[in-house]
Formats: C-alpha cells, structure tokens, sequence
C-alpha cells in the first residue's frame, strides 16, 4: 500500500539533489570559509538541446509544422518533437534526415549548433572565455 493520496503524483529525482548550503550556527563564525553558500556557476548547454534549438528554430523560419517535417524526414512527430525540446539524443541518421528534410545538410546542422555552443561560451558567464578550451571555435566530433 501506498503512503501519498491517489491523485498526487510522486516525484523520485533522478539527478542526486545538491546538499543544503550551510549556514552559520552557534559559536560558528559566519566568516568562516563554507558558512555562505557559493554561488553556483552557469550550466554549459547540452548538445541536444542546441540541435533542438536549431532544428525548431529553421522549422519555424520556413513556417513548417511538425507534421510536415517529421513526414519529410520520415521521423515520427513525437520524436521530433523530443528532438527539438532537448529530450532525446539523436543518431546521425536521424540528424541527417531531420536537417534535410529541412534544407540543410547535416554539417550545416551541426555548425549552427556549434556557434550556438560558441556564443553560449563567450557571453554565458558575462565574463567572457574563462576556459582554456574556450578559445577555440572550431568542432570536433568523435564516436
């Protein structure tokens, strides 16, 4: 039997969540090194979800639908949709059929995604390239 009501949802996280910052208790200086919580440092973007961006993003400046493209692919819509909200990582035959089924090749594809993921490392921490793999512009994919 189960504890919570039949019509809530139970939630298990997937990701383990992040200890509670500390804070200061008695007698603890809140000085003190890790008696304030750190701020936390901007997430790097995943691949998928800067190919989604850019599959929806071509879809939507030619005025397509989601049927239209994933029949042009010979994708299923839901998947495709999956594709472009980030959910699901794509082969690169799916890659391929999805960006021609758009007009793209698959290089065009993932060279959009890549000055995605380029203008993301310049401005996403507001303090420019901090990385030293930040200096580079090129893409490099391996299997």
């Amino acid at each position: 039997m189960s504890n919570h009501a039949p019509n809530e949802a139970r939630v298990i996280p997937l990701r383990p969540q992040s200890a509670p910052p500390r804070t200061a208790g008695p007698g603890r200086d809140p000085r003190q090194p890790g008696s304030a919580p750190q701020p936390t440092a901007p997430r790097e973007p995943l691949w998928r979800d800067l190919v989604g961006d850019v599959l929806r993003r071509e879809r939507l400046a030619q005025e397509r639908t989601l049927k239209d493209v994933s029949e042009a692919a010979r994708i299923s819509m839901p998947y495709l949709s999956e594709l472009e909200r980030g959910r699901k990582e794509a082969s690169s035959e799916v890659l391929a059929a999805a960006a021609q089924a758009l007009g793209l090749g698959l290089g065009d594809l993932l060279s959009l995604a890549q000055a995605e993921l380029t203008r993301h490392a310049r401005t996403g921490t507001g303090r420019g390239r901090t990385s030293p793999t930040a200096r580079y512009d090129g893409l490099c994919l391996a299997a």
